[in-house]
């Protein structure tokens, strides 16, 4: 088959392009240019904001199957795929648990229904969480942009929600902040002792849904989340990384507000705080038979790539260690740990 990756060569989409190829199809890989693509496959240089430039890379072409890594809000998806003589085939939306965060919440874990519920109000311009509402907010417009033209136009269009991904190649350097912070030897501050749940998904499990939804055909539904079939805390995919790269960290729990109250944001705690989705991945087992690995299952190499391939820079929230030691000791001395 012909196949199409929009932003097919970065984290999730380059492993997805080099899978298509091995398995025979045919790929072009459509981004901005500033990073190659895997080698097979076709390269497309186009800005997806400029409808120009894209229907000049699509107009006339013919594919079996998409699938759009980067679209982030309703203009994107309507852009694609409105281009004047493209065909796209099936389409399938790489999307996000954030469209729940950013809805009324009653529950913890999150179904596909779930992200139908009445938004949030919005926060204040120029914060954190202002930040992490858009991306749920235009993650979100980007669904309805598919499910109205499925229902007014036929699209054959197909969500997944994806919660935090884990994978080699990751360059968000979240995991990496946790290791730097057990390789320097030094305690490590987790906040409410790190009993927050956590449901993450391998980037590999992506790309075999990806392939399995290739060659199966349209699914019943619209929307599937994707995730591990297991629920840890924090602190035990923690204690599972650390593990993985022969280390037994210190961790000195602590609340947030004595967190705020030190200068410290929530930069040096990634996946942890309101901005991790919990998903459940029921329906896709049920209706595909598919299942992600869990996390005991994938951590270990995750761990080595990252230790293999350690970064020249640190994750931004590392800046503030010096003042996450001096609180570590306060609180450890206060509770007689020291």
């Amino acid at each position: 088959m012909r196949v199409l990756l929009i932003g097919g060569a970065g984290f999730m989409g380059a492993p997805t392009a080099r899978a298509l190829l091995e398995a025979g199809h045919e790929v072009a890989v459509l981004s901005r240019g500033r990073r190659p693509v895997p080698a097979g496959a076709e390269a497309l240089a186009a800005d997806r904001r400029d409808p120009a430039a894209l229907s000049a890379a699509l107009a006339d072409r013919r594919f079996d199957f998409t699938v759009d890594f980067v679209a982030y809000d309703d203009a994107d998806v309507e852009g694609l795929l409105r281009v004047p003589c493209a065909a796209l085939g099936r389409y399938v939306l790489i999307s996000t648990g954030q469209v729940y965060l950013v809805t009324r919440q009653t529950d913890a874990v999150f179904r596909e229904e779930d992200g139908d519920r009445p938004l949030t109000p919005e926060p204040p311009a120029g914060t954190a969480d202002h930040a992490e509402w858009s991306y749920g907010v235009g993650k979100r417009r980007a669904e309805g942009a598919l499910l109205s033209l499925r229902a007014s136009h036929g699209v054959r269009g197909v969500i997944l929600r994806l919660p935090i991904v884990q994978g080699e190649g990751d360059g968000s350097l979240r995991l990496w902040a946790w290791l730097e912070r057990m390789l320097d030897g030094g305690p490590v501050l987790l906040p409410d002792g790190g009993r927050q749940p956590v449901r993450f998904v391998h980037a590999g499990d992506v790309t075999r849904a990806i392939l399995h939804l290739l060659d199966h055909g349209p699914p019943r539904l619209a929307v599937y989340n994707l995730a591990q079939p297991d629920t840890l805390t924090l602190r035990a995919f923690l204690e599972l990384a650390a593990r993985a790269a022969g280390l037994t960290p210190r961790f000195v729990e602590v609340g947030w507000e004595e967190l705020e109250a030190a200068g410290l944001d929530r930069s040096c705690a990634p996946y942890a705080g309101p901005w991790a989705s919990v998903l459940d991945p029921a329906r896709a087992a049920a209706e595909w038979g598919f299942a992600c690995r869990r996390g005991d299952e994938y951590v270990a190499e995750v761990v080595r790539w990252h230790l293999e391939h350690r970064p020249e820079a640190s994750h931004g929230g590392y800046a503030q260690r010096p003042r996450e030691l001096v609180l570590a000791d306060r609180l450890s001395a206060g509770r007689g740990l020291s």
